[in-house]
């Protein structure tokens, strides 16, 4: 009896090639994927479990545990923040790209925290340097739930205003501590403000956005020293920035250094 066949797609997330469906596809798209030895050309190609399937990898995209990875990474670059020997806090670190890059530049550990539970890729959740905190609400955390506080707090959050997490974020760095933290406008601006397909199009209300959370940061003893845009949109085209903030209270308006980070948006994302 012939093996049962699957789609390439299905079958590439099954054998952990890719995460989803979504990137097997693009995989396939950009021509990085075999199967049996021929170039695949359709996510829909039929395979079965015996069939040779490899993945070329792209030495111009490095390859993070997430798509997440490469906004922080990039981030963290232009911004010139120090990771390097540092204990970190990942807020809502899902699959664990941000947590992936924190260990790639040097951190001696990342307290991986995420209100789901299972999803951090296994090769970090095998990793000593690596504690896994599942099922923990972000805005309910404290430094005992991990432990005490950390030196560099990174967070990329959903569906919440980082306005209310910030004190709960804050209180986990240790004084003079930094954090760089994922600003989305969509779930920061008015209702109004979001167009179609979720997307804040106005570019004064992404900053405005970006502006409310730096005044918030402020409000729990928190200074602005630097802001960029993502280098990576949101999946659906939502122009998202980082806001880098340090644990120490400031009396400097930020607006202009946070205006000056921003000046690349355009008016459409």
């Amino acid at each position: 009896m012939a093996d049962a066949t699957t789609r390439l797609d299905r079958e590439l997330v099954r054998r952990g090639l890719a995460r989803s469906r979504e990137q097997a596809g693009s995989l396939i798209a950009q021509g990085r994927v075999f199967a049996g030895g021929k170039l695949a050309k359709k996510p829909a190609c039929a395979v079965s479990e015996g069939t040779e399937v490899r993945v070329e990898s792209d030495p111009a995209e490095p390859d993070w545990a997430s798509r997440a990875g490469g906004k922080i990474a990039g981030a963290l670059e232009q911004l010139g923040v120090a990771v390097a020997g540092r204990r970190c806090l990942d807020a809502g670190a899902a699959h664990g790209g941000f947590t992936d890059v924190l260990l790639r530049l040097g951190a001696s550990s990342v307290a991986a925290v995420d209100v789901g539970h299972g999803q951090l890729l296994a090769r970090l959740r095998e990793d000593p340097r690596v504690a896994v905190f599942d099922g923990v609400n972000v805005r309910h955390m404290t430094e005992e739930t991990i432990g005490g506080q950390v030196d560099l707090a990174v967070a990329d959050l959903s569906f919440i205003s980082l306005r209310l997490v910030l004190p709960a974020l804050a209180s986990c760095v240790r004084p003079f501590g930094e954090l760089v933290v994922m600003v989305k406008p969509q779930f920061e601006v008015a209702k109004h403000e979001i167009g179609r397909g979720g997307v804040v199009r106005d570019a004064r209300a992404r900053t405005a956005a970006v502006l409310a959370v730096a005044d918030a940061a402020a409000a729990v003893g928190l200074t602005v020293l630097g802001t960029a845009v993502s280098p990576v949109a949101g999946r659906n085209g939502n122009l998202e920035a980082f806001l880098w903030l340090r644990k120490s209270p400031g009396d400097h308006d930020s607006a202009p250094l946070i205006r000056a980070g921003l000046a690349d948006w355009d008016s459409d994302a």
